[in-house]
């Protein structure tokens, strides 16, 4: 008997992939949309009864209200390292298992950090808009040899582990905050850990790479920003709420930050679809809409490169994720409990 699951957030490249694919015993029906207390209204009653598994990535919201809609549910897959937008809780008062892909696009997202910090500090962006805009050109976008910079890591994980190897083969200095020190990278590389508020006070780069988790909310905030580096580059690939964005934008107004680059935002579905229902929202949501105000500020300036949160997505990356994916998945039913979180 094949096992039903259900697919949220899929993009056209893992439609794609899936097509290409198939993977036998599974009967995979894909959504586009997240899944939350709004979009499970939408899936009939036979689909809530007969599915065992459940597949999201990081805009989901999968509260006690929608696990309560789930008769026989057995595996919720994050295709992310972040989970916490998963009612953990009551997965466990339930007996679903909960797995994530902790390396997910780890070596892709570094590759697209050092591709933000070329472009910052190249002036790339800007020198091609100046000659697409038919302008003569007079001189200026001048840079700096990254030979020449320190690179300030916030997080040493596993994405955090490869930018310091690239930052490495660039000849940059590389420092780094984390609470666990990795002594392979102390000795491969020669970074030199600090506490954060002695690391941004000396890179001319910083970069985080830090998990979100409730210790880590705002962990950028007015005492650690007030002390950047004058003119320093400021690049946040991983999730956007790590940095409080109001303070973020107030020092990057007064020059204090030169250029910045944010692969992130406080809900993807809020910036692209549901700014025009802010009265039908949580108020969790209308925190993630003002946040996304901000990000906007942000995208007017001249200084700041702003992405939709691709910095994982290459054809590899996302190949690798839904193939592991699938792996956890049969592991879990197989009876597998260490690859689990709950």
């Amino acid at each position: 008997m094949a096992i039903n699951i259900l697919m949220f957030e899929i993009k056209e490249a893992e439609k794609k992939y899936l097509e290409e694919h198939p993977f036998e015993g599974y009967n995979i029906k894909l959504y586009e949309e997240c899944l939350d207390e709004e979009f499970i209204k939408n899936l009939p009653e036979d689909i809530l009864e007969n599915t065992q598994v459940i597949s999201i990535f990081n805009n989901s919201s999968v509260t006690r209200k929608v696990l309560s809609n789930f008769k026989n549910l057995r595996i919720i897959s994050v295709r992310a390292s972040h989970f916490d937008h998963i009612c953990l809780n009551s997965c466990e008062d339930k007996n679903i298992a909960v797995v994530n892909i902790p390396q997910f696009g780890a070596k892709s997202v570094a590759e697209y950090t050092m591709g933000l910090i070329i472009n910052l500090v190249r002036n790339i962006i800007p020198a091609n808009n100046l000659i697409k805009s038919g302008k003569k050109y007079y001189g200026g976008f001048l840079g700096r040899d990254l030979d020449n910079l320190t690179l300030g890591i916030a997080g040493t994980g596993i994405t955090g582990a490869y930018v310091c190897k690239f930052a490495n083969d660039f000849g940059m200095k590389v420092i780094a905050y984390d609470t666990i020190k990795r002594q392979e990278l102390i000795d491969k590389y020669k970074i030199e850990y600090l506490p954060l508020k002695e690391l941004v006070q000396k890179a001319d780069i910083i970069s985080i790479h830090l998990d979100y988790l409730p210790e880590t909310y705002h962990l950028f905030n007015e005492e650690i920003i007030s002390n950047f580096k004058d003119g320093m580059y400021f690049i946040n690939t991983s999730k956007s709420e790590i940095v409080d964005l109001e303070i973020l934008l107030k020092y990057f107004e007064s020059g204090k930050i030169q250029k910045l680059a944010l692969d992130t935002s406080p809900c993807e579905s809020i910036c692209y679809n549901c700014k025009n229902l802010s009265d039908e929202l949580y108020p969790s949501h209308l925190e993630c809409l003002k946040q996304t105000e901000f990000i906007e500020k942000f995208n007017n300036c001249e200084n700041a490169i702003i992405t939709p949160c691709i910095a994982y997505a290459t054809q590899d990356a996302i190949a690798n994720n839904l193939t592991q994916t699938m792996i956890n998945i049969k592991k879990i039913l197989n009876g597998d409990r260490m690859c689990r979180i709950v």
